[in-house]
Formats: C-alpha cells, structure tokens, sequence
C-alpha cells in the first residue's frame, strides 16, 4: 500500500477514535443533566464510531499494514442544551465526511482499488450519519424549549434500536 495512505487510514483511526470520545462526553453530559435518552444515543454512538476504528484496523492489518494509535483529543465537556450539542454533532460529523472524500481521493491518486472500495462504505456511512442529525435537529427546531416535547423527544431518542 502506498505509505501516504496508510498514513492517511492510520489518521482516521484517531478521527474516528475522537468521534467516539466526544460521543460519550456528550452522553455524560446529557446523563447529568437527566436527559437519559439523549444520552443512550450518544452512547450508542459512541460505541458505533468505535465500529468504524476496527473497520479500519481490521482493512490495514488484512493489507498486511502497521496500525498506529496516536494520542487522542480530550473532548468538550458540557453543552449547553441539547440542541447545541447536536449542532456540535452536526459540524463534526460534516468535518468527518470531509476527511472521508479526501481518503478515497488519496487512495484514487494511489490507484489502490481495494482501498477505494473498502472507503466507499464510510462515504455511504457519512451520508446516512448527517442525515440523522439533520432530522433530530429540525425535530429539536420544531419543539423549541417546550418541556413537553423535549421529554418526548428524548424518550424517542432513548429507543434508538441499537442503544
């Protein structure tokens, strides 16, 4: 494999790593707040970013590749509603599905098919990520502060099949 991209997959293990950091700290986060079902879905998405890590480690260590675990980030803390952590979502989410584009590039440029095609899932991935968000936020722009719906909205949220 071309070393530049190994490099690059090896750089995603620690984008992906860091999703899934940031995922459970707003998780924590939406725990303390008593948003249990806000929190049971960063949870799981946290667990879901780490699916991704092992995606990834599992194509380099198939291509006969090092993987190489770089230091990862320290995540915000709190946020201060629910909506302004899935808008914080939604920008890394749009920052993630940036950096996939520019793995399959990498690996076009390498004309290494088999990279090109194991990217192509996470592109896929990237599409059905941001549209999720997209509709929590406009269902969370439809409620408002009405502590009505958001008990609702969280409780739908806590159903997440894979919580």
């Amino acid at each position: 494999m071309d070393k530049n991209l190994v490099n690059a997959l090896n750089g995603q293990l620690k984008e992906e790593i860091n999703s899934s950091y940031l995922y459970l700290s707003m998780g924590a986060d939406m725990e303390a707040k008593n948003w249990k079902g806000v929190a049971a879905w960063f949870k799981a998405q946290a667990q879901e970013e780490m699916g991704h890590v092992f995606k990834i480690y599992g194509h380099l260590i198939s291509r006969g590749q090092r993987v190489v675990l770089p230091a990862i980030d320290k995540p915000q803390e709190t946020w201060e509603s629910i909506k302004s952590a899935y808008e914080d979502t939604l920008k890394h989410e749009k920052e993630i599905t940036g950096r996939i584009h520019r793995l399959v590039i990498e690996a076009r440029e390498a004309e290494d098919l088999a990279a090109e095609t194991f990217l192509q899932w996470f592109v896929t991935e990237q599409v059905e990520e941001e549209a999720t968000v997209e509709d929590i936020l406009q269902k969370l722009n439809l409620v408002g502060d009405a502590p009505q719906f958001l008990f609702m909205l969280d409780r739908e949220l806590g159903s997440r099949q894979d919580a």
